[in-house]
């Protein structure tokens, strides 16, 4: 087999192994056979991912002489929500699963979300096995047990802390990523050096083209690092009751920047996380706790990687600041009523705060809304 890098997840009784490498899905049956009590599964994709990949990961499962049952739901942000998530559960139950068998996530982030958060209620918790087919997955929602759906309060409000058995992150299927989904996932890759490892940012400006250009070696060592980071917050802090919100590193504006264009296709979740960075790094600056040169160099990062990085580069209309503000009180990280953002004292320095003054937050946006306008339409 080509080389597969492995990061273990040591949650005690939830442990389990984050296998990452080229040709993971062909082996699949190989990987998920120690887990089963019988020889099948349950597969939830999406038409997308399902169309390419989805014959391959049978023929890999039938090599281990596992049986393979698949439901495929619509793609996009749009199916994160109640009543696809209905549609899942009621399908999983049509198909038996029981306590004992494993139902197997093979999409992006909104799949993995939502048969994460189906195995979480079915029969009061089913193992999972998460196959994350896009690079933002791989290096961030296949990891750490949150899964959920979107309300139309706003995105990822309903949900439970459910762990997989297993996750399989084959980085060959990111050759089949459109470039701009590949970049969307760049932007929660640059946020894992921006939170905790300045190294690690220095190491992406060097390699980010090349791993943007289909370097496997690049992609190998950006997303183990990328997981053993998350792997280490969220071992720390498995229910987010502290260091693990700093892996909510742009997500404020992000979410906020989400439900303002209708969770649509004018705004993908990793280009508002990258957005998002930048942003946090300008209202960092903007209150004294890092060095105007650190937003600079995140922005100039980001147009090297020909990446979105400011609310100029999100196509049709925005609300004003207030608005954005509003949408922001919905985030699930407001406390008593306080904003929490995740702020910089430099560039691998990221902390946790809700005492942001407003004014300063209202002048970052305004600043960012009027490059908008300033901008070559």
């Amino acid at each position: 087999m080509p080389n597969i890098e492995t990061v273990h997840v040591p949650l005690g009784a939830r442990a389990y192994d984050v296998r990452i490498g080229d040709g993971l899905i062909a082996a699949a049956g190989t990987e998920i056979a120690p887990l089963l009590r019988r020889p099948r599964v349950a597969v939830v994709s999406d038409d997308t991912v399902a169309e390419l990949h989805l014959d391959a990961l049978r023929e890999g499962l039938a090599a281990a002489g596992i049986e393979m049952t698949a439901l495929r739901l619509p793609p996009g942000e749009g199916t994160k929500g109640w009543p696809q998530f209905t549609r899942t559960v009621e399908w999983l139950l049509e198909q038996k699963i029981e306590r004992r068998d494993v139902v197997v996530a093979f999409g992006g982030g909104v799949i993995g979300d939502l048969v994460g958060f189906a195995a979480a209620v079915l029969r009061r918790g089913v193992r999972f096995v998460q196959i994350p087919t896009s690079l933002l997955a791989q290096v961030d929602s296949s990891v750490g047990g949150k899964t959920g759906i979107n309300a139309p309060q706003g995105k990822n409000l309903i949900g439970a802390f459910h762990q997989p058995s297993l996750v399989l992150a084959d980085i060959g299927v990111l050759d089949t990523l459109a470039p701009r989904d590949l970049l969307a996932g760049y932007g929660e890759v640059v946020k894992y050096g921006l939170l905790g490892d300045a190294e690690f940012f220095g190491w992406l400006e060097g390699h980010g083209p090349a791993l943007a250009a289909g370097d496997n070696a690049a992609r190998l060592a950006a997303v183990k690092r990328s997981v053993q980071m998350k792997a280490d917050i969220v071992v720390r802090d498995e229910t987010e009751q502290g260091d693990r919100a700093l892996l909510n590193l742009g997500h404020t504006f992000c979410h906020a920047l989400e439900a303002a264009t209708g969770y649509s296709d004018r705004l993908l979740h990793g280009e508002g996380v990258a957005i998002g960075c930048a942003l946090a790094f300008d209202l960092s600056a903007r209150m004294g706790l890092c060095p105007q040169e650190d937003p600079s160099r995140v922005s100039a990062h980001l147009a090297a990687m020909g990446m979105r990085r400011g609310l100029a580069d999100i196509p049709g209309d925005l609300p004003g600041s207030d608005a954005l503000i509003g949408l922001m009180a919905q985030d699930k990280k407001v406390v008593d009523g306080r904003l929490r953002f995740v702020l910089a004292r430099g560039i691998g320095a990221a902390f946790v705060s809700d005492d942001v003054p407003a004014d300063l937050l209202r002048a970052v946006l305004d600043e960012a809304l009027e490059q908008r306008i300033a901008a070559p339409a």
